[in-house]
């Protein structure tokens, strides 16, 4: 997941995945280097955070993430 230190939609995204089981989250902290912020944009052709993967599935943000979960598609995305 590409975040930041102060991102809300970050931190709800990482409550979420937690709750649905995920233990460990791999985090890019697009703040500390700028160079990842760039990878990030060239990779998903967005600018803000989280951009969230998914066993290498761009997932999209906070609100495609919450998307994916109401639908009942997050659960087995995680499981696959």
């Amino acid at each position: 997941m590409y975040t930041t230190a102060v991102c809300p939609y970050c931190q709800m995204a990482e409550r979420l995945l937690l709750s649905r089981g995920v233990t460990a989250i791999e985090k890019i902290r697009v703040d500390l280097d700028p160079a990842r912020r760039e990878e990030m944009v060239e990779k998903t052709g967005r600018r803000t955070v989280p951009q969230i993967y998914i066993g290498g599935r761009h997932v999209g943000g906070f609100d495609d993430l919450s998307a994916l979960d109401k639908a009942g598609a997050l659960t087995p995305l995680l499981a696959a």
